[in-house]
């Protein structure tokens, strides 16, 4: 009997019994995936010499908001992830949780932003583009991949040490999230999109 139950009891203290825990593998692998196939399309559409002519190509515009839906995917993904880790993730794990979290959301806010605002600002006045960015606006920017690559290693590093992903998928996610510092110069994401992928993959075969 004990043999029997030992299963069930780990799975509950692992949390992977719960709803959207069951639901990591898809969630990881369509974030991943999503993150990796925007990078690329934006490197196809981006001219860093004319934004305005830039803001005004419908695909770069749709695929910006293609990823504010991939951060929030992202999201709800680490959620996940973390759920079926939490009993063996300690303070470490709540506080890489909390880090990455808080760094996506602050780069879907840049995602937002680019999506919606930056298109009418391109319409209604397009000679702020050529005055660069300063102050708040830069440090807000930086800080917003700064502190999701931060977010991103930490949380690969979690996943290590709680042994909710193989070695090499977590040690892949910590490197890949520390080059996303600089994914605002694509494709310098995809690394991430890819690692993601991969644990997604592996998430929902095992």
């Amino acid at each position: 009997m004990t043999n029997q139950t030992e299963p069930v009891a780990t799975a509950v203290a692992t949390g992977q019994t719960l709803p959207l825990a069951r639901a990591a593998g898809p969630l990881t692998l369509a974030a991943g995936l999503a993150l990796a196939l925007t990078q690329l399309v934006q490197i196809a559409t981006l001219d860093v010499g004319d934004w305005a002519a830039t803001l005004a190509d419908p695909l770069y515009v749709g695929n910006a908001i293609a990823q504010f839906i991939a951060m929030a995917l992202l999201v709800v993904a680490a959620v996940a992830i973390y759920q079926r880790q939490a009993a063996r993730a300690g303070w470490f794990g709540v506080t890489a949780l909390i880090t990455v979290l808080l760094g996506t959301v602050h780069l879907a806010g840049d995602y937002w932003f680019e999506g919606f605002a930056s298109p009418w600002i391109a319409q209604t006045a397009p000679q702020i583009f050529g005055h660069g960015t300063s102050g708040v606006l830069l440090a807000g920017g930086r800080s917003a991949y700064v502190l999701f690559a931060v977010g991103w290693v930490l949380f690969g590093a979690s996943c290590l040490r709680a042994g909710a992903l193989p070695k090499a998928i977590a040690i892949t996610v910590i490197a890949a999230g520390a080059v996303a510092v600089l994914m605002g110069q694509p494709p310098l994401g995809v690394p991430l999109g890819l690692a993601l992928t991969w644990a997604g993959l592996w998430t929902m075969r095992s």
